[in-house]
């Protein structure tokens, strides 16, 4: 498999403070790779280097060859990435926003078209799309931040907290979007509180905690390694 996603010796300081202590890890073409950890473990912290919104202090990250800090608009164009807390205009349409996103990306009237018929497709929510955002439930306004960030094709999604707050339905429904798109060819890069989600979505994880990373592999050999039931017993058993 080729590697999309190179992360090496990464660091991050803020004044004396170490969010990131130096952490390496791959992730493949068409594979959900997922960090898991307690809050402040780092892992906001490394989408948001991964995603150029943040610098990093030490390290290096490169994503197709190119890398981060020499290359960073090489980088955007390349990935999508939707924060936990992310949101839309709410005073817009649902297919007025997703029109008005796609232009940002798209340089023809045609190719915004095409954005915005695929994001309908991600998003199903039907004449809903009609509708002013203000009125969507917390489940209809995550899909639809979904289809953006999945309209452009990215070569990597960067997803943090993507089921946040979401019903056992919306999030099954942001979860199979995921995964059919991963399948598609699309690499994902996501960070979760839910270990029951991350094992039903990732094909590998990293556990981390407190800037490092413990251990990482797919959900099954990381269970057999520690001789547990499910990763929140294999994260216990990593921080011993």
């Amino acid at each position: 498999m080729t590697a999309v996603l190179k992360v090496e010796g990464l660091k991050k300081s803020y004044g004396t403070k170490e969010a990131l202590k130096g952490i390496d890890f791959e992730v493949q073409e068409g594979e959900i790779f997922a960090l898991i950890g307690p809050n402040g473990a780092g892992k906001t912290t490394t989408l948001r280097i991964v995603s150029t919104l943040l610098s990093p202090s030490g390290g290096k990250v490169t994503l197709l060859g190119h890398d981060l800090k020499k290359e960073p608009e090489r980088i955007r164009e390349n990935i999508s990435y939707l924060p936990e807390e992310a949101g839309a205009y709410r005073n817009l349409k649902g297919i007025d926003y997703l029109k008005f996103m796609a232009n940002f990306y798209a340089d023809t009237h045609e190719k915004t078209e095409e954005m915005v018929k695929r994001a309908q497709g991600i998003a199903e929510l039907g004449t809903a799309l009609s509708d002013k955002v203000g009125t969507y439930s917390k489940g209809m306004v995550r899909k639809l931040l979904l289809a953006r960030a999945l309209m452009t094709k990215p070569k990597m999604a960067i997803l943090d907290e993507p089921t946040s707050g979401l019903d056992v339905i919306n999030s099954l429904e942001v979860r199979e979007i995921i995964k059919k798109f991963a399948k598609e060819g699309i690499s994902v890069l996501l960070s979760s509180h839910n270990m029951l989600e991350i094992e039903f979505l990732s094909d590998r994880v990293a556990l981390i905690d407190k800037g490092r990373i413990l251990d990482s592999g797919t959900s099954q050999g990381l269970k057999d390694k520690y001789q547990a039931p499910n990763l929140e017993v294999v994260f216990r058993s990593a921080l011993r």
